[in-house]
């Protein structure tokens, strides 16, 4: 990649490659760099700093994920909250999503163990998502947020037992809870 078409837009791309084959525990910026084909001066040239990087590249990542989402549940809105949660939570399961809840889980362990940076990332990947989410509601669905979060809170826990081994805890918690 020549200087003179490197661009956020170019680069971004290749670092999220990165990122989600690796995780961020190796995004310093000489790896990235690498994995971008051009130096530490050259990322910190189109993004200023570190920090700066880091969160463009995170907020790029949450809208690549976005957009495989939508592309795979299609143009129809889900009819019900339920058949929303049940789409969406085939598509998490999905070998090409895997990359993407890897990279989620491992910034939200680096929030709770206060790594620097990861809090944020977080908190915009989250609102991101609940954003995207509740556009995903049904179209009479007298609280589009409020079950943006109540799905969000499904989905999250859901996916988790299912990583940890416990998809049949997560199934009867559903059926339990009438979805």
């Amino acid at each position: 990649m020549t200087s003179s078409s490197l661009s956020r837009e170019t680069l971004l791309p290749r670092l999220a490659a990165h990122v989600l084959e690796h995780g961020l525990g190796s995004a310093s910026l000489r790896p990235l760099a690498k994995a971008a084909g051009t130096s530490d001066r050259m990322l910190i040239y189109h993004f200023g700093n570190k920090q700066k990087l880091i969160a463009g590249l995170v907020e790029y990542i949450a809208g690549v994920y976005s957009a495989a989402l939508e592309m795979a549940l299609g143009d129809g809105r889900a009819a019900t909250r339920k058949e929303c949660f049940e789409r969406i939570l085939a598509q998490g399961k999905q070998p090409a999503m895997q990359p993407f809840m890897v990279l989620w889980w491992e910034i939200v362990a680096g929030s709770a163990r206060g790594v620097s940076g990861y809090k944020e990332a977080a908190e915009q990947m989250m609102t991101k998502q609940l954003a995207w989410l509740e556009t995903q509601m049904p179209e009479d669905d007298p609280d589009p947020a409020g079950g943006a979060r109540y799905l969000m809170t499904l989905l999250e826990g859901t996916l988790m037992l299912g990583v940890v081994g416990h998809d049949r805890t997560a199934s009867e918690g559903l059926v339990a809870s009438g979805l």
